[in-house]
């Protein structure tokens, strides 16, 4: 016969194993900075959003979230304004140039996959025939691809349609190319 554990118990799982550790980490971290970030911390972490070319606040509410840095930005081809053609708009390339971080874009049909300057990679973007399982396992094995943890990855879109990318691979953000580029329209 056998007994299913109570409220409490941890069903035997190793509490020094990786949650154990991180959560140990996490306790000794508060315990060290406190409630507030030294002065220090925070001149490198505005120093980070600029080079992302994000505002600091934008930054600090997606390393809050995920608790690391941006490692990548992921673009729609929407919010690249690269509509009838693979070219990035000659403004958002300029900005673009400057971002430290890796530069990518989903490309949407029918235009090609390409990935022109100053973009690193680029791959095709769901579709809107894509069940959900289908969109988050492409969005996934592209990251997974180019090594890139999803929650190291902040993604800029122009549509409710690319927003709903964020959730699917539990990227650390979604911004809109408003939001970004500091443009309207």
């Amino acid at each position: 016969m056998s007994h299913t554990p109570g409220i409490g118990h941890n069903s035997g799982k190793d509490l020094q194993g990786y949650t154990g550790r991180l959560h140990q980490w996490r306790r000794a971290r508060r315990a060290l900075l406190g409630p507030i970030l030294p002065v220090e911390v925070v001149r490198m972490r505005v120093r980070r959003a600029a080079a992302l070319g994000l505002d600091y606040g934008t930054y600090a509410s997606v390393r809050a979230g995920t608790g690391r840095d941006i490692a990548a930005l992921l673009f729609s081809s929407n919010a690249l304004r690269m509509i009838r053609s693979a070219e990035i708009e000659a403004v958002r390339a300029a900005k673009l140039a400057g971002a430290r971080a890796e530069r990518a874009a989903l490309v949407h049909r029918p235009l090609p996959v390409a990935a022109p300057a100053p973009l690193d990679w680029a791959g095709r973007a769901p579709s809107f025939a894509d069940s959900p399982a289908a969109l988050r396992a492409r969005l996934q094995e592209m990251l997974k691809a180019h090594r890139l943890p999803a929650d190291a990855v902040l993604m800029i879109g122009d549509t409710a349609f690319e927003a709903s990318w964020c959730p699917a691979v539990r990227a650390a953000g979604y911004l809109t190319a408003e939001g970004y580029f500091g443009e309207a329209g």
